[in-house]
C-alpha cells in the first residue's frame, strides 16, 4: 500500500490561447491538493464529493496516466481538496487534472519528467472534453507557478520566469456563472496575437490588459470595468481565461483601492497573493 500527496496552485490568465493556440499565464496562491492511496484490488474510490469537482475528469487522468496493468491490480483512493472556485476562468480543471497526474507518476511513473506529467494531465483534459485545447498554457501556470508563456498548440515552454513577489491578484468572482461564447475570442485573432508577442517580450502588464481588453468586448464584461482598475493601481486586468471572473494584478500597497472598485459589483472579491512556488509531491 502506497499513500502520496500532490499539491500545487491555481493561476490566472495573461493571454487566452484560444484565438492563436497561444498563451500566457500567472501562478496565484489559491491551493489544491490529491491524496491518492493504492490497496489491492481493482477501481478507483472518490473519497470527496465536491460538486465542484469532476469524477470524469479525474478518471481520465488516471487512465492516461498510470499503465492499464496496473490499474488492473491496484484499486486507488482519491481524495481532493481545492480553495479554486471551479468554472470562473481560475483553472480549477487543468489544476486538477495536473495535481493527479503528478500523484498518480509518483507512485506508477517516478521516472516521469515535468513535461510527460504534463501532457498526460492535457491528453486527458481532451478525453473527458473538458477543454478544447488542452489548456497547456494553464497547466504550466498551475504546475510551474510565476509567469509562463506556452505554444498550446505544440505542447511547448517558450518562456517561464518568476513574478514580483510583492504583487497579489484582486479577482472578482461574480454571482452570475453567465459566460460569453469563447469561440468567438478568435474574431480578434490578431489583438491576442499582439497580446501574445507583448508576454513574449515579458511586457506582462500590457499583455494582460491588451487580452482584458479583447475578451471583454467578445465575452461581454464591458471594457470600463478594466479601466477603472488600470485608474485605480492595478498593474494588468484581465477577464481570466473564458470568464466570467475578472483578475487585476496590484503591488500590495494598491490592493485595496482595486479591490474597493470591485466590490461595487455583484459578487465575491478575493485577494491572492502571486506565487513562483513549483507542484509539490512526496510519499505520505
Amino acid at each position: 500500500m502506497v499513500q502520496v500527496r500532490a499539491s500545487m496552485h491555481g493561476a490566472v490568465s495573461i493571454v487566452n490561447a484560444i484565438a492563436t493556440g497561444r498563451g500566457a499565464t500567472l501562478g496565484i496562491s489559491l491551493g489544491i491538493e490529491a491524496i491518492i492511496k493504492t490497496e489491492p484490488g481493482r477501481g478507483m474510490v472518490f473519497e470527496n464529493r465536491e460538486s465542484s469537482i469532476s469524477s470524469r475528469l479525474i478518471k481520465s487522468v488516471v487512465e492516461t496516466s498510470v499503465p492499464k496493468s496496473e490499474l488492473e491490480k491496484n484499486r486507488l483512493k482519491i481524495f481532493v481538496k481545492t480553495e479554486i472556485p471551479s468554472g470562473y476562468g481560475l483553472k480549477s480543471s487543468s489544476a486538477i487534472s495536473s495535481v493527479i497526474s503528478l500523484a498518480c507518476a509518483k507512485i506508477f511513473k517516478p521516472k516521469a519528467t515535468d513535461m510527460e506529467i504534463l501532457r498526460d494531465g492535457v491528453r486527458a483534459s481532451i478525453q473527458s472534453r473538458v477543454s478544447i485545447t488542452g489548456a497547456f498554457d494553464d497547466a504550466c501556470g498551475c504546475y510551474f507557478g510565476g509567469f509562463v508563456v506556452t505554444d498550446n498548440t505544440n505542447i511547448k515552454i517558450i518562456k517561464a520566469e518568476k513574478a514580483p513577489e510583492d504583487t497579489s491578484a484582486v479577482i472578482f468572482i461574480p454571482k452570475s456563472r453567465k459566460r460569453g461564447n469563447a469561440k468567438k475570442l478568435k474574431i480578434l485573432k490578431s489583438a491576442f496575437s499582439q497580446a501574445w508577442d507583448l508576454a513574449n517580450k515579458s511586457d506582462y502588464w500590457n499583455a494582460m490588459t491588451l487580452n482584458g481588453l479583447a475578451t471583454s468586448e467578445i465575452l461581454g464584461s464591458g471594457p470600463r470595468i478594466l479601466a477603472k482598475l488600470m485608474e485605480s493601481g492595478a498593474l494588468g486586468a484581465s477577464i481570466s481565461g473564458n470568464g466570467p471572473a475578472i483578475a487585476a494584478i496590484a503591488k500590495n500597497d494598491k490592493v485595496l483601492p482595486v479591490k474597493r472598485i470591485l466590490s461595487l459589483l455583484d459578487g465575491n472579491t478575493i485577494v491572492s497573493p502571486i506565487t513562483n512556488q513549483k507542484a509539490v509531491v512526496h510519499e505520505m
